[in-house]
């Protein structure tokens, strides 16, 4: 590769740039259109896209079969490498149809790998020769065309870069220097002086607006060969020359930098929290991010749908990724996809755009997740997005203590008004028998007033019925030990020594209520506990339960059971306190899972 010195002097003095006079806003502002956008398009493309992830007959070394990864994985020489730029087909090649694809499917903004890791700039770069317009003996410049395309549609285009990792410059890093340590940071300064930084100014200078720069480096970089200097002179640069683009977290900087606007997820790291600052994740509509002729891995619209969903509903955004081929068509079963999604985000898109979560246990409902929205006069609109049509019409929401002023469901003929009861923080809204939807139905109630919630009581489940479980416990001050569920085991605390857990319940009606605990008591002795509410104690000997075989032969687990603890009485609907408490002896441990209480 050949570096032109003297276009360094272009460089320093860009002639072309066309949003020099940006205003910079305040970092809230300025990220704000990407917080309403919520949904946006990931394009993989490169000279990776030509290799389809085979090389010489030969799939992917790597079993995470990461085609745009195949020139590292398989060993690929340079030479051999850029060979591929011969199998793009220019003649069909058009990024307008990428823009318009993504406008369809409801998506408000493009980024595409203008760098991947392979060093490759796929613009007519002229800081580099090994560019994919020389390479394949091209005047056409994807970026300028796929710029334009943007700017005619309406659509935000970003630019993903790899900064850390490049495997062409004789001094960029990857990871098979671990082993050669044969680069130094002087050297690995001299990529950044002579490439990142004078190609990070052309994509700033030479296509107009610049809604964002994705970076790709997933670990601190103090991990790295990164010195944090480096990151402050993109940032610098960023910022005279575009100060409105965003810049997102993998640039090598924690979230809570000033000048990182936007957290990125791990790849395909779905949120499990409600988060306040903006964050996305990257995700794949298959599992390859560039083009794989062996991928057989296609996520199913509903998949697609909830992952933005769940997102939006943690204050969180989805940017979904396609890998065209080096023709730059796009995978059929991809498109249907996309078609799917914008056919219903054309119709429930005002539960997605500009829309936030509740404060709400994460995951709390097992029919779908919220999303909300303030509208004008300080009104509040809930979404309520069922993934699981209720079989008996009823849906059962917990959490909200204020009343709707009228509820209904989006429908292809409309919004169809629901009746609705309101019982303390329990809202029940009576269903048609035929969904709204045959991917995801929405649900608007509208309040009056901002909504009051109550984020500690136990949410009611489908058909019925509430489980104290071990994550929606309100008062756990022996700090149990909480574990996941592990593919066998349910999710459970590790009670070792004495103390109690609380959970505020409410019961919806007065009346008996059954209790059942599911547990595990890996001892040999009998356990005593004691489950108390409304001045009521059931008092319990937990026998031993030992294992349970998960296949024949050779796979056990410890045995979870449920057993029948007795009954309370509530003598009116109101809100309680459930508390189970125990004292073990020596060497006992409860690994509980959960208490559920039903109307008898």
């Amino acid at each position: 590769m050949k570096f032109r010195i003297a276009f360094c002097f272009l460089l320093l003095f860009p002639v072309s740039f066309s949003s020099s006079a940006q205003r910079a806003l305040p970092p809230e502002q300025r990220v704000k259109w990407f917080s309403d956008a919520r949904f946006g398009m990931f394009i993989h493309w490169g000279l990776y896209s030509a290799a389809e992830g085979i090389w010489k007959g030969e799939r992917l070394r790597n079993g995470n079969n990461y085609a745009e990864w195949i020139r590292y994985r398989n060993r690929i020489s340079k030479e051999e490498y850029g060979s591929l730029a011969g199998r793009f087909n220019w003649n069909k090649i058009n990024p307008e149809e990428w823009v318009l694809l993504a406008k369809k499917a409801g998506m408000k903004y493009i980024i595409i790998t203008a760098k991947h890791h392979d060093g490759v700039a796929i613009w007519n770069s002229r800081v580099s020769d090994y560019n994919l317009s020389r390479l394949s003996h091209t005047s056409r410049d994807v970026l300028k065309e796929l710029a334009a395309a943007c700017k005619k549609h309406g659509m935000k285009l970003g630019f993903y870069y790899s900064h850390w990792l490049d495997w062409e410059h004789p001094y960029g890093w990857d990871h098979n220097r671990e082993l050669a340590k044969n680069i130094t940071g002087k050297e690995y300064n001299k990529y950044w002086q002579e490439k990142v930084l004078p190609q990070l100014r052309e994509l700033l200078t030479n296509y107009g607006e610049v809604a964002m720069l994705w970076f790709d480096m997933w670990v601190n970089y103090k991990s790295t060969v990164v010195q944090k200097e480096q990151l402050e002179q993109v940032i610098k640069l960023v910022r005279e020359l575009q100060p409105n683009c965003l810049i997102n977290s993998r640039l090598g900087l924690p979230a809570g930098n000033p000048d990182i606007d936007f957290e990125t997820m791990g790849d395909n790291e779905l949120g499990a929290v409600y988060q306040d600052h903006p964050w996305e994740t990257s995700g794949t509509i298959a599992h390859s991010w560039g083009y794989n002729a062996l991928e057989n891995q296609w996520k199913s619209t509903s998949q697609l749908l909830q992952s933005l969903i769940g997102n939006v509903s943690l204050n969180g955004g989805f940017t979904l990724n396609i890998g065209p081929r080096a023709d730059g068509s796009v995978s059929y079963e991809g498109i249907r996809r996309l078609d799917d999604m914008g056919k219903w985000l054309a119709k429930n898109g005002e539960s997605v755009y500009g829309c936030t979560g509740l404060t709400l246990r994460p995951g709390q409902h097992d029919w779908g997740r919220i999303t909300t929205r303030m509208t004008t006069g300080n009104q509040q609109v809930v979404y309520l997005q069922v993934y699981n049509w209720p079989l008996d019409g009823v849906l059962r929401l917990t959490g909200i203590l204020s009343r709707p002023e009228k509820a209904e469901l989006i429908t292809d003929a409309g919004k169809q008004p629901l009746h609705v009861t309101q019982n303390g923080p329990l809202t029940h809204i009576q269903l048609p028998g035929k969904a709204g939807d045959p991917f995801v139905s929405t649900i608007a109630l509208q309040y009056a007033q901002p909504v009051e919630l109550d984020e500690e009581v136990v949410a009611e489940s489908t058909f019925g019925g509430f489980a104290l479980n071990s994550e929606n416990v309100w008062d756990n001050r022996v700090q149990y030990q909480l574990i996941k569920y592990d593919g066998l085991r349910p999710t459970h605390l590790v009670m070792d020594k004495a103390g109690t857990v609380t959970w505020e319940f409410y019961a919806p009606e007065a009346g008996n209520y059954t209790v059942d605990l599911s547990y595990h008591n890996s001892s040999k002795e009998n356990m005593a506990i004691t489950i108390a509410a409304a001045d009521q104690q059931l008092l319990q000997q937990l026998k031993p339960t030992g294992k349970v075989v998960v296949e024949p032969h050779d796979s056990y687990t410890d045995e979870f059971i449920d057993s029948p603890a007795g009954t309370f009485h509530f003598s009116r609907a109101g809100f309680y306190q459930v508390t189970l408490k125990l004292d073990p002896g020596a060497g006992q441990r409860l690994l509980f899972n959960r208490i559920w209480l039903s109307r008898k």
